[in-house]
């Protein structure tokens, strides 16, 4: 389960640095559209929560 989150965390944060560097590339008339803001904001926030569980996890199994 652990290598699961880590990929998709992994993943999406990639996608998160590819829209920022879409939006250094083609400028910023892509932060006024809705559909590419609200991929790149869910993607961050996958990311920081695959991380999140990631540490629970961390730290669970230290507890153990």
């Amino acid at each position: 389960m652990k290598t699961y989150i880590a990929t998709t965390g992994a993943a999406f944060g990639l996608l998160v640095l590819a829209h920022i560097a879409r939006v250094f590339q083609e400028g910023g008339h892509l932060l006024k559209e809705p559909f590419f803001l609200a991929t790149t904001v869910a993607s961050a926030g996958t990311c920081v929560w695959a991380f999140i569980l990631l540490m629970k996890m961390r730290t669970a199994d230290l507890r153990s």
